[in-house]
């Protein structure tokens, strides 16, 4: 090939190279701005039954827009609380570097629509595990040599937050293998990191609850790979000396195809397991302390195995929340799991959500608006509240 010629191709080929880029520049210029979420006037959230919760999932949403909007549908749903996952990895990067940017979106907007936070904590940055370079750690490893790291992290966040976010639990689901970093389950261990926890986040905001961990609802026998009964991992912590170290319980409770009314047994998973966990509460501590049901529901997938039809889970949930109601004074929130996803996962976990991604409510949320905010069997069902 001929130098003048090579020249041509060389030029010609940067020309459309710089075409194309301003072409997408003025595309990226001309392309409309996300909705912007400025803060309007402090709401108050209109309910006759405070304990209707739900869970969300803000921190994965990209726009704040989305937060704004979320939130706004928990407040016309008629729930006072939230439950929303507040990850470590993500508020200090390195050690003492602390970035609340994310987390003051979040709890800005929860704020100015009237809402109630409960914090779930968990998620370990690199630096505070061990072995990150090779992979051989997850961001659920949390080794014992950084329970204090951890602790100061909440102690921080509880003293930033003070008055507006009250609750936090430490960690989540720890008796499945997943979820403590697939390492063998250790109530021990978990013990160990509420001891850590305890003093210096009451030091922080003498108002906190500090919540022990959800336990996720499972049949695992000791030994196993997978994880622990929850109802022997409960036994298990009291017995290492959890008590004074948990003002209140968070529990994970799930009807799968049972209806809310169905017995309870140990090798049952069903809605009113939480009562066998209550028990064991009762058994080793004496105190009183409250619980709070971080997680629940029925999902309604046409072809998951654990699912039920639409009609039922509509029904299954409101007869939950009145089961609660009528027959747990130790209960203060049940929470739904979930709100909404930031987008759709093409798959069942889909059917636990009460909005679309793009925020149509399903029947079950209207169901829950209707009971959170009394207008069952009235004309009113449909309208808004006085006032909005």
């Amino acid at each position: 090939m001929s130098v003048s010629r090579f020249r041509k191709l060389f030029f010609s080929y940067w020309h459309w190279i710089a075409r194309a880029g301003i072409a997408w520049f003025i595309l990226i210029r001309l392309a409309p701005a996300p909705p912007r979420a400025p803060l309007g006037v402090p709401q108050t959230v209109q309910t006759v039954k405070p304990i209707v919760c739900v869970h969300t999932r803000l921190i994965d949403e990209v726009y704040e827009w989305t937060i704004q909007r979320s939130l706004q549908r928990v407040r016309e749903m008629g729930a006072d609380t939230i439950v929303e996952f507040f990850p470590w990895a993500y508020a200090e990067p390195a050690p003492g570097a602390y970035n609340w940017t994310s987390f003051d979106r979040i709890i800005k907007h929860a704020r100015n629509q009237g809402l109630h936070i409960i914090a779930r904590m968990g998620l370990v940055p690199a630096w505070a595990r061990p072995d990150t370079e090779t992979g051989s750690t997850t961001l659920n490893t949390l080794p014992d040599e950084s329970f204090d790291e951890f602790a100061a992290f909440v102690a921080a966040f509880a003293a930033r937050y003070a008055g507006v976010v009250d609750h936090i639990i430490i960690w989540n689901e720890p008796n499945l293998a997943f979820e403590w970093g697939y390492r063998a389950v250790d109530p021990a261990a978990y013990v160990r990191l509420l001891q850590a926890v305890y003093a210096p986040a009451h030091a922080a905001n003498p108002n906190v609850v500090i919540l022990a961990a959800p336990l996720a609802p499972t049949l695992e026998p000791a030994g196993s790979p997978h994880g622990l009964n929850d109802l022997l991992y409960l036994e298990a912590i009291y017995e290492a000396g959890a008590a004074p170290y948990f003002d209140a319980l968070a529990m994970h409770t799930y009807g799968f195809t049972d209806p809310p009314e169905a017995e309870p047994a140990p090798e049952a998973l069903n809605f009113r397991r939480a009562e066998l966990l209550h028990a064991i509460m009762e058994q080793y501590d004496y105190s009183g302390k409250p619980v709070y049901i971080t997680e629940s529901g029925w999902n309604d997938h046409p072809r998951w195995t654990k699912a039920v039809r639409p009609s039922q889970r509509v029904a299954y949930t409101i007869n939950a929340f009145k089961w609660a109601e009528d027959n747990w004074p130790w209960l203060d929130k049940l929470c739904v799991w979930a709100l909404r996803y930031p987008i759709s996962t093409r798959s069942y976990p889909d059917n636990f959500t009460l909005l679309t991604a793009d925020f149509e409510p399903k029947p079950i949320y209207t169901a829950i608006q209707a009971y959170a905010r009394g207008w069952e069997n009235t004309e009113d069902l449909w309208l808004p509240a006085p006032g909005e």
